[in-house]
């Protein structure tokens, strides 16, 4: 077997290697029916049950109970849902508030604005997006729609530790990076959405935990498909969904739950970030942290060098060392490491190590 490289690839991003086990084994033969999952038909029995134990498992992991919320699975990525949450919720006559700490709750608020009128909550893009805005007074209108926020900023490296209090106004978010990363109480959330492709699975499927109260809310003047409520009504088999990509998703829940779930992976992930953070804030300057200590990110981790040669020469020294995906996004350089879930500690010691040896060399 060809060595699996250390993979920090911020998404689509690493997978458990026991679920790639595993689904190799069933690509040719699913459940011994003598064709792979990926040529059965969506309405059949084995992809119906695989639906519904997907959305009971993701349940149980956020600790969240059937009698007050869905789980719907779609195709199109977050970024679809920066346009289908206003198609829903946004109507004439109300704002949608949102709360800006990145690049892609930038994004949410842009495709928002074609829909209906928005406003400016709290942003910290004044500081860069070095910090999270505090939103633990936030006022909330009584015209507003909704509270959108990002929990985790993938490009930037940081993170919300506290969530504004909304009362009646539902408080949406986008976990596409941190869903079940840390043990939060997600019943304050009325709707969440998650890209699989960095803690639940594999690009190509979504995941919307909505609250039942909020699926009667669908704007009735918008196409079927773009309603949440079609979706939750036909669980999540309105039209055909990416069948192998549920399978993998539901693999990696399973997986998730044998490692303890939420509490025991927020213990691991605190423990593989503090190892690289600990290396950048005793490397004396030569690894410089981007974002405030307060607000740093389990999940993505940044950092930067002297200059964009000598980080352009660890990306590449990285790669032959056998490091995957440790460059900065392309909009703000520097140095990223996502550690999500799936990315053992070894990895991480691995890095901090060849981190180590970099700055005895360069420095």
């Amino acid at each position: 077997m060809t060595t699996r490289l250390y993979n920090f690839n911020p998404g689509p991003a690493a997978l458990p290697l026991e679920v790639l086990e595993e689904a190799k084994e069933s690509t040719v033969q699913y459940g011994g029916r003598g064709i792979s999952i990926m040529e059965m038909s969506h309405r059949s029995k084995p992809v119906e049950q695989l639906a519904a134990a997907s959305e009971q498992l993701l349940l149980e992991l956020t600790g969240l109970q059937q009698k007050d919320y869905r789980v719907l699975f779609m195709g199109g990525g977050a970024s679809t849902q920066f346009a289908m949450l206003p198609s829903n919720f946004l109507s004439e006559g109300a704002v949608a508030d949102y709360i800006l700490s990145g690049s892609f709750s930038e994004k949410a608020l842009q495709e928002a604005q074609y829909i209906g009128e928005t406003r400016i909550a709290a942003s910290s893009k004044a500081e860069h997006w070095q910090r999270t805005p505090d939103v633990r007074g936030l006022k909330v209108q009584a015209n507003t729609a909704y509270v959108h926020m990002t929990t985790n900023n993938t490009i930037e490296g940081s993170r919300f530790n506290a969530f504004p209090e909304t009362g009646e106004t539902p408080l949406i978010v986008d976990m596409t990076s941190d869903l079940l990363s840390r043990d939060i109480d997600y019943n304050q959330f009325s709707m969440i959405y998650a890209g699989a492709q960095k803690n639940i699975g594999p690009a190509g499927i979504t995941a919307v935990i909505i609250r039942n109260e909020m699926l009667d809310r669908c704007s009735k003047q918008i196409p079927l498909i773009w309603r949440y409520a079609t979706y939750a009504s036909n669980d999540s088999l309105y039209n055909t969904p990416p069948v192998h990509a549920l399978y993998l998703t539901n693999l990696v829940l399973q997986w998730t739950k044998r490692q303890g779930g939420v509490q025991q992976l927020e213990a691991i992930n605190r423990d593989k970030a503090a190892l690289i953070y600990e290396a950048i804030d005793r490397s004396g300057g030569f690894y410089e942290g981007i974002i405030a200590t307060t607000d740093r990110s389990d999940m993505n981790i940044t950092w930067r060098l002297a200059s964009k040669e000598l980080e352009q020469l660890f990306v590449q020294e990285s790669e032959q060392q056998g490091f995957e995906g440790l460059a900065g996004h392309r909009s703000v350089g520097g140095i990223r490491a996502s550690a999500y879930n799936a990315v053992p500690r070894t990895a991480c010691q691995a890095l901090v190590e060849f981190m180590v040896d970099f700055q005895r060399r360069k420095g």
